[in-house]
């Protein structure tokens, strides 16, 4: 261990990415807890303690939520605009061109995606304003229908939404890392101290709260364990590849498929989706027409988290956003023309449309397993919650939610597999 830290301390390129990275999720940490002016957040504490849609929402954004923050929203809308960008992909054909042209090919959904995130961003905040005022037990801003007071509100939690952007992109390109994801996963780190201490105090106060929290703790020990193996699980398809010569012996390969080939996108994705019913549904219930609040409160009710409903949709978008995020990013026909035309093949299968038919339905297979393991890892810890509620042992808060976990897993094999090939290169410049 001390020999890994001493090379990446070492490695002056390599250190300087990793200290810069730090230092933007520091800054990040710290604007987090800048609260908009004219604000009062008295009662949005204690409205975030009681409403579960709310903590949710607050564990990707760190606890701004509970704040008011400048990054209220954090970036929700970035990922929406990254949701509905994915699906024009696949929808418009100009888009489609323009993604199979490689690295300027991406850049050019990204700056397309950094446009969609403006407005995404400005509907949002007035949105999520409207939500936390309604559902206060004290005003949270006096004058709601007061443009000059609402609009100035609006335009700074967009902007801080586009700065996250921005900050995240400068973790990409000058840091190590996914900017995006590493913003995130400091946003779920930040808040599992605050879960253990109140775990602590939960044990404290009651030693039977004692029994549910050490269950929990080992369970999401165990849990993480499953997720590191299962993300780093893969099918290994065999490749042969002939010889140029006449004696020239032909070269084993392999193509290794991952079991969950999308890593942590679907989850949040699922996550951010998961929550437009019940935000609709708070929209619904100021409603003058009866039907229109009873429809809002049959929204709140059937999608509350926990709920029944709730999990069912949970799951179902996670599978699908799993299966859909697998069929942009693995084309078969493509990675089969790749074999054929480096002269190679699968023992046992031709060449062309065989070969991309196999590798099809090794992937559908292998992505059936996965979108149902990270669903199921995604709604486990609300059932073992609803399970500890339901009985003698009592309930206490979760250290970490599945999505968490997910993410989480997620960023810090990305990071590890990023710092070993930065090592890599690093002792491959010695030479020259």
């Amino acid at each position: 261990m001390f020999k890994y830290l001493s090379q990446i301390f070492n490695s002056k390129d390599l250190r300087n990415k990793i200290l810069f990275s730090i230092g933007i999720l520091i800054l990040y940490r710290m604007i987090a807890h800048i609260p908009v002016p004219g604000v009062d957040i008295s009662g949005l504490k204690a409205l975030s303690s009681r409403n579960e849609l709310l903590q949710m929402f607050s564990m990707l954004t760190g606890g701004s939520t509970e704040n008011f923050s400048i990054v209220l929203m954090g970036i929700s809308p970035y990922i929406n605009a990254s949701i509905i960008m994915q699906l024009l992909t696949v929808v418009v054909p100009k888009l489609e061109s323009i993604s199979k042209e490689g690295e300027l090919g991406r850049k050019k959904i990204n700056a397309y995606t950094r446009w969609l995130t403006l407005p995404l961003a400005f509907l949002q905040s007035y949105g999520m304003i409207i939500l936390l005022n309604s559902q206060s037990q004290t005003a949270i801003i006096s004058e709601i229908t007061n443009l000059s007071i609402v609009l100035p509100i609006m335009l700074t939690i967009s902007a801080g939404t586009l700065l996250l952007v921005w900050l995240g992109e400068q973790i990409s390109e000058k840091g190590i890392g996914n900017g995006i994801s590493l913003l995130i996963f400091a946003s779920i780190i930040s808040g599992i101290p605050s879960m253990v201490g109140q775990g602590l105090f939960l044990a404290q106060e009651d030693q039977e709260k004692l029994i549910p929290f050490a269950v929990t703790l080992l369970l999401t020990i165990g849990l993480i364990t499953i997720v590191i193996l299962v993300t780093e699980a893969q099918r290994k398809i065999p490749l042969t590849y002939a010889g140029s010569g006449v004696k020239s012996k032909t070269q084993q390969a392999f193509l290794p498929i991952k079991i969950n080939h999308a890593g942590m996108i679907p989850i949040i994705f699922a996550v951010a989706l998961i929550s437009f019913p019940s935000i609709i549904g708070q929209f619904f219930v100021n409603a003058r027409s009866e039907w229109v609040r009873d429809f809002g409160n049959m929204l709140i009710t059937t999608f509350q988290p926990g709920s029944t409903a709730y999990m069912i949709a949970y799951f179902l978008f996670v599978v699908g956003f799993t299966f859909f995020y697998v069929s942009i990013t693995f084309n078969p026909v493509q990675v089969a023309e790749n074999i054929q035309k480096r002269g190679g093949y699968i023992p046992g299968i031709r060449p062309g449309t065989q070969t991309s038919d196999y590798l099809a339905g090794v992937s559908n297979k292998l992505t059936l397993f996965g979108a149902f393991f990270l669903g199921f890892i995604a709604i486990m810890p609300i059932i073992l919650q609803f399970v500890f509620s339901s009985t003698a042992l009592g309930s206490v808060p979760l250290l970490i939610s599945g999505a968490g976990i997910i993410i989480i897993v997620g960023v810090v094999l990305e990071l590890i597999r990023q710092v070993n090939a930065q090592l890599v290169m690093h002792d491959y410049n010695k030479f020259y």
